[in-house]
């Protein structure tokens, strides 16, 4: 009986080593679909036949997800009058293997006595589809992973993997930032994640744990028991935080000095200077970024002049469900 995992990995390998020999093809070709789509004033029109119309219709979707206004049209129904969606304006991505079917060939002629400029996402460098593309992106694999080299299997892999390419391409020319993928994304939970602010869950008023720089360490841990944000901070004469203190740093005194009689410090004497901090109109994924990288649980909050607001927990993060 056949090794079926063995064959498994074998397809793995196939289509991953057919998807890295597209980087060694990569040409001047690329740089000038890119640039099309992106001085394109109408939509982007992706379409294919079959397994191609598939991998089609995934591109329209990481298009239109990263602002890129695109639709899918079925080439047999274009030719029995959709047509009428397309304006000169529009760009034409149509995706084919063999670059062959008769009714890629009607819509490239239709599309171009509309003047609308065609890009090609071909898996035959001598096809009709090729050599009458406007930008042609070569797509072609040496095989199929499928062992009698039919199925489209590396070849729908290559296609998919060439839009993924154009549309992350086309993310980096137009500097698109996590807030523009949230703005298109306000349903999902990444997108309510960076949509959602640090004033929307940090703590301010009367929550916020404060002491005086004169403050014994006595009254310091009444405050943070108190406010049970498992800190207390303080303000310098300008309004902004003069330091912070944790009860892991309290842990650390404490090992560190053990025979000392801490009752006696001061605020002033152990507060940790140079804490981080997060903008209150910083998005809540930043808030939390900062909090991974550097290892802690709290992060004073502060305003555009950097003055004390509040304070964030990442409890408070955890309990919005956001990660």
């Amino acid at each position: 009986m056949t090794d079926l995992k063995k064959f498994a990995q074998d397809v793995i390998r196939h289509e991953a080593d057919a998807v890295a020999a597209l980087a060694d093809r990569l040409d001047e070709s690329f740089e000038q679909a890119v640039e099309a789509i992106l001085n394109c004033t109408g939509r982007v029109i992706v379409t294919g036949m079959g397994k191609s119309g598939l991998i089609g219709r995934k591109i329209v979707a990481t298009f239109n997800s990263t602002g890129i206004s695109s639709f899918f049209l079925h080439p047999a129904e274009a030719l029995h009058g959709d047509l009428g969606l397309v304006r000169s304006e529009d760009i034409m991505m149509v995706l084919s293997k063999s670059g062959q079917l008769y009714e890629l060939e009607e819509l490239i002629g239709a599309a171009k006595r509309l003047d609308v400029r065609i890009i090609a996402l071909a898996g035959t460098v001598d096809s009709p589809l090729f050599q009458k593309a406007d930008i042609a992106l070569d797509c072609s694999v040496a095989s199929e992973a499928c062992p009698n080299n039919l199925v489209p299997t590396s070849s729908s892999t290559a296609a998919l993997v060439m839009g993924d390419a154009l549309a992350v391409a086309l993310l980096e020319a137009r500097d698109f930032s996590t807030s523009d993928f949230a703005v298109l994304h306000p349903g999902g939970f990444l997108g309510r994640r960076l949509l959602k602010h640090v004033s929307e869950l940090h703590h301010t008023g009367e929550e916020v744990p404060l002491v005086t720089a004169e403050a014994t360490l006595s009254q310091m841990m009444v405050e943070m028991s108190a406010k049970r944000l498992g800190c207390v901070m303080m303000k310098d004469e300008k309004g902004k935080l003069g330091g912070i203190f944790t009860d892991g740093d309290l842990r650390r005194l404490w090992e560190k000095e053990p025979d000392q009689d801490l009752i006696k410090l001061k605020a002033a004497d152990v507060m940790i200077r140079s804490s981080k901090v997060v903008r209150e109109d910083a998005v809540l994924d930043a808030a939390l970024a900062l909090m991974e990288k550097h290892a802690i649980t709290q992060l004073p909050t502060v305003d555009a002049d950097n003055r004390l607001v509040g304070i964030i927990h990442l409890h408070d993060i955890l309990k919005s469900k956001l990660v």
